[in-house]
């Protein structure tokens, strides 16, 4: 293994390859695709599949391509966000096989927070520096069709100027459900009352065949499609992501990039991409025989790579998930495409209940000695990729702040009760 293979798996700082040197020993398939990315032609079905599939000196070339490509998009730069997940209830009817966080509402560990909690913990987050709170929760029966439109509400009375980054589209879609709403009034609705951007979770694999084995009950593609192009369409910009280490095949992989590349292309409503590997040590999928057991080091590297390959020119920022990835081989991402380390979350409840185990919070001091550590240059940006600061210098850094919630939060989270939404 050469120095550049071995210091991208162990995250440190990896001595420049160019792409012509490492595009010198690759395979002439795989050499002419990165060379059409190059020169600015956009990848094919059958040119991701090939690249999908690099292993050896084939994934070291297109790591390094990746690389000149996100330099080439946002330069040395790597962002962070300093924001809070709050995860309002675990409760969820959906039941989908990846999950290890949903309960029944009758479960010992069933949980719901009131929108005085919620709001509580956005003040909390919001005086420790945060400018995003990320609200997502199951999917109880008994709730109320308002009930998103409300906590929104809540939020935005007291913290006019948070963003709130909320709701996935399977959320979205059951808020219509319950309301009767026609789609788009729903979500101009939430626009209306303070929703800044939502995530571009529940998408999984974006292919109706691998939905069906993970979560029958989720919506189809078509839905997921239908509803972030009316979100993009009304202003509402959205996160994309993929979730991979389980069932799928490469080539789902590449259908879902070139399909999220689509959409890009018609709304520019994507804000990034988030491969999402998957955890499996407490899912259904994986207990029960029906998945790997999550990714592998090299397939993290390719999913990350591929993606800023496929979406170059459409999405420009790639986001590592340090909560699924841990520290050291998303910085091996950052060095193979990515450029944006996610937020600081403050707290985190669905990786953790399917079983990660690297933490809940990265504080921004460390988000910015791990990006200076490989080389590049912090800065905190908005969820909407705007620069807040760029820290060219340790000196510039402003003192460190612990969150007095580290250690403090479980008690104020109530058992579910039916009709608690």
């Amino acid at each position: 293994m050469d120095e550049q293979a071995t210091a991208l798996r162990k995250g440190e700082p990896a001595p420049p390859e160019t792409p012509d040197k490492a595009l010198r020993k690759c395979a002439r398939a795989v050499r002419d695709c990165l060379e059409a990315v190059l020169h600015r032609e956009e990848l094919a079905f059958e040119q991701g599949v090939q690249l999908a599939n690099a292993v050896g000196a084939d994934l070291q070339a297109l790591v390094a391509v990746a690389d000149h490509l996100r330099h080439e998009a946002v330069g040395e730069t790597i962002t962070y966000v300093v924001n809070r997940n709050i995860n309002f209830t675990n409760v969820c009817f959906v039941g989908c096989s990846f999950c290890g966080f949903g309960r029944g509402p009758q479960a010992a560990d069933a949980y719901s927070l009131s929108f005085d909690e919620v709001v509580r913990r956005a003040q909390e987050a919001w005086d420790c520096g945060a400018t995003e709170v990320c609200i997502q929760g199951g999917l109880p029966r008994d709730l109320d069709g308002f009930f998103y439109r409300d906590l929104l509400r809540a939020i935005k009375r007291t913290l006019p100027a948070m963003h709130v980054h909320a709701f996935s589209p399977m959320e979205i879609d059951y808020g219509v459900l319950k309301t009767g709403m026609p789609l788009d009034d729903y979500l101009r609705m939430m626009k209306d009352e303070g929703l800044g951007s939502i995530p571009g979770t529940a998408a999984e694999i974006l292919d109706d065949r691998i939905r069906q084995q993970l979560s029958p009950n989720k919506l189809p593609v078509g839905r997921w499609v239908e509803i972030i192009t009316t979100a993009h369409e009304l202003g509402i910009p959205s996160t994309s992501t993929m979730m991979y280490g389980h069932v799928e095949e490469c080539t789902d992989w590449v259908r879902h990039l070139l399909l999220l590349r689509s959409i890009q292309q018609r709304t520019g409503g994507f804000t990034e991409f988030v491969p999402l590997g998957f955890i499996h040590q407490n899912t259904r999928l994986y207990k029960h025989g029906g998945a790997r057991p999550g990714a592998a080091h090299d397939e993290h590297l390719r999913a990350h790579a591929l993606s800023r390959v496929l979406l170059h020119g459409a999405i420009g920022s790639i986001q590592v998930s340090w909560v699924k990835l841990g520290i050291e081989t998303s910085l091996a991402c950052l060095q193979a495409g990515a450029n944006d380390f996610g937020g600081t979350l403050m707290e985190e409840n669905i990786s953790k209940a399917a079983g990660a185990t690297f933490g809940e919070y990265v504080a921004p001091q460390e988000f910015r000695a791990y990006i200076r550590g490989i080389g590049r240059v912090p800065a905190e940006r908005s969820t909407t990729y705007k620069t807040r600061r760029t820290f060219d210098r340790r000196e510039d850094d402003p003192p460190s702040m612990t969150p007095p919630f580290r250690f403090a939060r479980t008690k104020n989270q109530s058992p579910y009760t039916e009709g608690a939404y």
